[in-house]
């Protein structure tokens, strides 16, 4: 994390304890203290349930909006992501941030940090870095894009910190200027991360751009830059195919420094990482871990974590952009589970694509015909002609999960999958589908710019307002539909039209509720 995530124990130790202050813990109940707080006048956080989940189970992105280089902490028993505004360099002169109780609803801050505050920066704020300290709230950023010769011209940009006396702020600037304001080792003074050692309550603050990184001492006020035993100020770490985005975390006494590789807007973006018993290093390059998916999104990278405290359970929180997207700047963020091997290394992050609908939206849905939403965590659609609703993938082998329950109408409600050219017209794509209806029909077919053909159908019992758990595996050219059961396929059937394409759910004449969305590449599941 931008931070120090420390456990319990320690975060107590490190605020000097919480005097008389008692627990009541049920131990039937899995529970967290959500690090207690990092208020030094701390106060018990009623326990809540952990969040144990493999990916964002209500879908990503967790948050509506252009955003990029999340970061991450946990204040008060909330988890809190701290991300750019993915825009134009000029347009990007503010800072938002989300927090959240379960990792599932999130609530936006606007506008905690601008330029307004901050009277040297003018463009290009990025990558805010927060972390809790001596009372107070610091949020370390970049701005102005400062270019390697340009401070010796006389321009301002660099690494600023701004503090608050809460979270969501306001921050203001701390020192009127940037606390890191020129290249030093060839780094571009950008993309920080700010940890504090759980060893000595050394803060250190890791950046770099331009493919050079740097660590740094921060001093004990928050607002200075340290010296190290040898005089120096600024250590060079840079480890083997480094670009920028430094982040730090520690588990088990190892210190996994983490980093973007390949270019921000092009498709071979992604995230490595290097271990070490020491925080200034040496930090040799183990592997990439997260890298783009064709199936679900591209230029995945410079990411957060989020540590559950007590727990084992971490998330890698990043960015992405969409599969249909050209935009370089049409970023979005996402998380997903990070797992660690026996040996402390770190396994390859699966970009799981599911959709639960807890959080009451469908951010990560696009709609065609139809008055969509979402009610009691169910994707719902009234009795429509023809409607249907897409997420971003484009899967090929496939393994479709949801459950479908058909509310009215004497049509049908479904699964479609390897679906393109898309429209709003019936049945006026190119691609499959499965679906049930309430005449006691399962049916799979596939429809080619208006042109309908069955592909296989049986009868079952379908009643109105019973829900059924509906999955679609295809595997090269065999296609399986079952219903209920899902060790005995109710439909198969054998077609090579469609190879690959978008997944979603669809109505003809009926009116549904989906929920429980996974789609899984049939490899892994």
């Amino acid at each position: 994390m931008a931070s120090s995530l420390i456990d319990l124990t320690n975060a107590i130790r490190l605020l000097g304890g919480l005097g008389s202050a008692s627990f009541t813990i049920s131990p039937a109940v899995p529970f967290i203290m959500g690090l207690i707080t990092s208020r030094a006048t701390a106060t018990p956080v009623v326990p809540r349930a952990i969040p144990d989940y493999t990916t964002s189970e209500a879908g990503n992105p967790f948050v509506e909006g252009w955003y990029a280089d999340p970061d991450t902490e946990i204040y008060d028993g909330l988890y809190w992501v701290f991300p750019t505004s993915s825009y134009a360099y000029e347009e990007q002169t503010y800072f938002d941030a989300f927090s959240s109780p379960d990792l599932i609803n999130w609530t936006k801050y606007p506008n905690i940090l601008t330029i307004a505050d901050v009277t040297w920066a003018t463009r290009a704020v990025w990558a805010p870095a927060p972390i809790f300290r001596n009372g107070k709230y610091y949020l370390y950023f970049g701005a102005n894009d400062i270019q390697e010769g340009e401070p010796e011209e006389g321009k301002i940009g660099g690494i600023g910190v701004a503090v608050a006396d809460k979270p969501e702020g306001p921050y203001v600037d701390a020192i009127g200027k940037p606390l890191i304001g020129e290249y030093h080792n060839d780094a571009q003074p950008i993309d920080q991360d700010v940890f504090i050692d759980d060893v000595d309550g050394q803060a250190y603050v890791y950046y770099g751009g331009h493919s050079h990184a740097n660590v740094a001492k921060l001093n004990e006020d928050m607002i200075s830059i340290g010296t190290f035993d040898d005089g120096m100020q600024y250590k060079e770490i840079t480890p083997e195919n480094y670009v920028e985005g430094s982040q730090m975390i520690k588990r088990n006494g190892i210190y996994y420094f983490m980093w973007s590789e390949g270019g921000w807007q092009g498709p071979d973006y992604a995230v490595s990482y290097a271990m070490s018993d020491s925080p200034v290093g040496p930090f040799n390059r183990v592997a990439k871990i997260l890298q783009q998916d064709s199936a679900v999104a591209t230029s995945s990278g410079h990411n957060g974590v989020i540590h559950i405290p007590d727990t084992d359970i971490w998330y890698i929180v990043y960015h992405r952009r969409p599969l249909s997207e050209a935009d370089g700047n049409h970023r979005v963020l996402a998380y997903d589970r990070m797992y660690f091997n026996d040996d402390g290394t770190i396994a390859s992050i699966q970009m799981l694509v599911k959709d639960n609908f807890a959080n009451g939206q469908m951010f990560d849905w696009k709609t065609y015909g139809g008055d969509w939403t979402v009610a009691d965590q169910r994707l719902t659609v009234p009795n429509t002609d023809d409607a249907r609703a897409l997420l971003d993938t484009n899967f090929t082998d496939v393994v479709f999960d949801a459950t479908i329950s058909i509310a009215d109408g004497s049509g049908d409600a479904g699964l479609i999958f390897r679906a393109a050219n898309l429209s709003t017209g019936s049945n006026e794509f190119r691609g499959y589908y499965a679906c049930i209806s309430t005449d006691g029909t399962v049916t799979l077919g596939k429809t080619d710019i208006g042109t309908w053909t069955s592909l296989g159908e049986t009868t079952m019992g379908i009643s109105f307002s019973t829900e059924y758990q509906v999955r679609v595996t295809a595997v090269d050219s065999d296609i399986s539909v079952f219903v209920g059961d899902l060790t005995t396929p109710r439909v198969t059937a054998t077609d090579e039209s469609f190879a690959g394409g978008a997944n979603g759910v669809g109505v003809r004449g009926a009116g549904a509720k989906f929920g429980n969305i996974s789609v899984a590449k049939a490899s892994q599941h």
